[in-house]
């Protein structure tokens, strides 16, 4: 043995030793492993035990090759979006958009492919999500909806939440982000607005009205109580005129020496006759 070489092996006899090495770790690295990539689970069906009880996590797995056979899901938040064409309680149509964040119950999966399969999704979200939308929408009028959309927002997600349950589906979260009237809806809500705006402006108009009327009232009763005082004054005080006169000169003097151009007025222009006379009296 000690003499024993390499040599001594037929070449045909290596050839056919590394082929099968090379074939069995072939069959090996495809048909007894699978990996389970990050946010994946894999639940094992057996062709003699089912499915089996719990899931397997992430990392490369063993099977037994034609005996099990591995099924993978995508445990991670999915989003989607639903549309449903439903009736508000005023019996509007109503298309509405939800956007639904959701996942498998990973605790579930083997319940899950026995009762779904892997296309879970596409079997339940749709209906269901369409019979919480309908239902919740039949609660409210068209107008609500705009008004309260995080409130019908939330009632949605409560009972889809609920719902999902029944088929290992966890919902994290639903949002409305579209919420679309019929035409006639549309035109009757904007000539509304337009009302309403306009019945604003009015009442504007008649406030602006009713305190100009105040002011004009105001004004006369002012201009009436001192044309009173002034007649009193004239009637108890002859000299009153007279200094109005004095002060009426003064301005004009004063606009006049301003100017760029020489007038010459006379007293009686500038109101002076009433001074002559004061100092006359003196």
């Amino acid at each position: 043995m000690n003499g024993f070489k390499m040599s001594q092996i037929p070449r045909g006899r290596l050839l056919i030793a590394f082929g099968g090495f090379t074939v069995g770790g072939y069959a090996l690295v495809n048909h007894c492993m699978y990996n389970v990539e990050g946010g994946h689970r894999a639940v094992l069906y057996n062709r003699f035990g089912g499915m089996s009880d719990k899931a397997q996590g992430e990392g490369t797995h063993f099977k037994m090759p034609w005996l099990q056979r591995p099924y993978i899901y995508d445990v991670r938040s999915t989003p989607r979006i639903i549309k449903s064409l439903t009736g508000s309680r005023d019996l509007q149509m109503v298309d509405i958009h939800a956007r639904i964040i959701y996942r498998p119950n990973v605790d579930r999966l083997p319940e899950m492919y026995r009762t779904l399969g892997l296309d879970y999704d596409e079997r339940v979200l749709p209906s269901i999500a369409n019979e919480v939308l309908k239902g919740v929408v039949a609660q409210y009028n068209a107008v609500d909806l705009i008004s309260k959309r995080e409130e019908v927002s939330q009632q949605v997600r409560l009972r889809l939440q609920e719902r999902a349950k029944d088929f290992f589906v966890i919902i994290d979260d639903v949002s409305l982000t579209h919420l679309a009237f019929s035409p006639t809806f549309t035109g009757a809500v904007e000539a509304k607005q337009v009302a309403q705006q306009e019945a604003e402006m009015a009442k504007l108009f008649v406030v602006k009205a009713l305190e100009e009327k105040k002011s004009i009232i105001i004004t006369a009763q002012g201009e009436a109580e001192a044309a009173k005082l002034i007649s009193n004054a004239v009637a108890n005080n002859p000299g009153f005129v007279e200094l109005r006169e004095i002060q009426y000169a003064k301005d004009v003097a004063a606009t006049i020496a301003k100017s760029e151009f020489k007038v010459y007025l006379s007293s009686d222009v500038l109101l002076m006759s009433g001074l002559a006379r004061g100092l006359s009296h003196k």
